[in-house]
């Protein structure tokens, strides 16, 4: 846990006040924390991530049934799974910086584990999970309702960014598309990729990220902001 971020403050900031904190900081304790500290097995948050992910996915469902009345089983499926993907809970979950509050071995940390999607998606099931005990369904609803299905059509854009410029890019524009690899900074083990996505040769947006996928990521998505801006976007989004 960073400096500064205490237990308290992430309360503060999810809107929610727990009976039996223990639950709250099992939820942020990476198993590498737990092994350094020798703290019991099952004191990281790998249960109650198990625990979370069902009640993700009940409310989620519930959530795009109401929702979306006429959609078939199979595209529910499909939407549920976009909606909850690992890289759709991390970017949730940095909305709140999530990350921050994370506790972490100490080899962990130094190898960027605090940025990765991985780790921080689980900690956001936890987190759930952690809700869940302590309060029963209604506050756990309330926590997914405010940070994963809110603003549902912007997060849209963020994670499936790539696609969503290929079909842009290609589909609607019939230009050409290309992402660049501008540099690599830091250690082998905790590096930074810096890229930009090309659309014949105008510069369409930059990106960093500790993996290259995640700097194209980012880059797609300020692509598709400028492409808005100009009157294009995603047909789902539309």
């Amino acid at each position: 846990m960073r400096e500064g971020y205490s237990l308290s403050l992430l309360e503060e900031r999810i809107g929610y006040t727990f009976q039996n904190t223990a639950l709250l900081k099992q939820a942020l304790t990476h198993s590498s924390y737990a092994n350094e500290r020798q703290i019991r097995k099952t004191g990281n948050y790998e249960r109650l991530e198990f625990l979370g992910d069902a009640v993700l996915e009940l409310v989620s469902s519930e959530f795009l049934f109401r929702e979306h009345p006429q959609m078939p089983e199979g595209d529910l499926t499909k939407l549920r799974a976009s909606m909850v993907c690992e890289p759709a809970l991390a970017f949730c979950a940095r909305d709140i910086q999530l990350e921050k509050f994370m506790l972490l071995g100490k080899g962990e940390e130094s190898s960027g584990g605090r940025m990765r999607d991985s780790i921080t998606s689980d900690v956001m099931e936890a987190v759930i999970g952690a809700i869940y005990l302590d309060g029963g369904m209604a506050p756990a609803k309330a926590y997914i309702d405010r940070f994963i299905l809110s603003d549902l059509e912007h997060k849209r854009l963020f994670y499936d960014s790539k696609s969503n410029l290929q079909e842009v890019v290609q589909g609607k524009l019939k230009k050409d598309l290309e992402y660049e690899l501008l540099q690599v900074q830091g250690p082998e083990h905790n590096q930074t990729f810096s890229v930009r996505v090309l659309m014949e040769g105008e510069v369409l947006g930059t990106g960093e990220g500790h993996t290259k996928k995640a700097a194209e990521q980012q880059a797609a998505y300020e692509a598709l902001l400028l492409l808005q801006s100009r009157g294009y976007e995603p047909d789902g989004l539309s």
